[in-house]
């Protein structure tokens, strides 16, 4: 594979480059220190995939992305930054993957891995064959890791994938989560936001706060509930409490 790095620190810009060098697979890699020169480069030659930091002067990396976009046969976009408050709309406008600085090498490889994968069989397959989802398994470069639907105590979505947030862990899968509220609705999910569902079992409270308004607390990290959806989730939480007392 082509690649291309785009990175405006000289000493990250070398190193991304020179791990990315030594990895299976690739056989060209190229380096631009700006959005600009990217641009530039990507007017004259082909490459398969873009790795690609967000914050730098001039043309960041989400305007790049969006030219990216606009090509006939657009690389595979692998976004490199040191925040995660990127992560929705990197994955919303069709990122591989999203790796967070420092790099680390195994990191790297899946990502690379992915974007071989989708350059194998097109567009990325869903976790797994969607039928009830009761053990969700997930393919993370050379590792399946297998979640229990009983352990995920919320799911965000983030694009064109969702996040499952257990106790200890998050996971990214590509999947809508409509067809999540779906499947997991009679296994006790509910839509608490439209980026959101909770499952009602780890639900501990509701609380109300100034900045965030209607929040659902779980152990896992609270969840945003909107006035839309506040009243259904309400009942769902009374009704699992009765049948507790039962």
């Amino acid at each position: 594979m082509r690649v291309l790095v785009v990175e405006d620190e000289t000493f990250t810009r070398e190193e991304l480059a020179d791990m990315l060098a030594g990895l299976p697979g690739i056989t060209e890699v190229t380096a631009a220190d700006s959005g600009e020169s990217a641009v530039r480069l990507l007017g004259t030659k082909s490459y398969d995939a873009v790795f690609l930091d967000i914050s730098m002067p001039g043309l960041d990396g989400m305007e790049v992305a969006r030219i990216l976009g606009m090509l006939s046969a657009p690389p595979a976009i692998v976004f490199v930054t040191a925040s995660e408050s990127h992560a929705v709309e990197a994955f919303g406008i069709g990122a591989a993957d999203y790796l967070l600085k420092p790099i680390r090498p195994e990191r790297l490889a899946e990502a690379v891995s992915r974007v071989r994968s989708l350059h194998r069989s097109g567009p990325e397959p869903e976790a797994q064959p969607v039928d009830d989802l009761a053990v969700v398994q997930i393919e993370t470069g050379r590792h399946t890791v297998f979640v229990h639907r009983d352990d995920i105590q919320f799911a965000e979505a983030h694009g064109d994938y969702v996040r499952l947030h257990t106790a200890d862990d998050a996971h990214l899968i590509r999947l809508p989560l409509s067809h999540l509220e779906e499947v997991w609705g009679p296994a006790g999910f509910v839509r608490a936001h439209r980026g959101y569902l909770v499952a009602v079992r780890w639900v501990r409270d509701l609380r109300v706060t100034s900045s965030s308004g209607l929040l659902a607390s779980t152990p896992a990290g609270d969840v945003p509930v909107s006035r839309r959806h506040a009243r259904t989730l309400k009942e769902r939480l009374l009704s699992a409490v009765r049948n507790e007392t039962r």
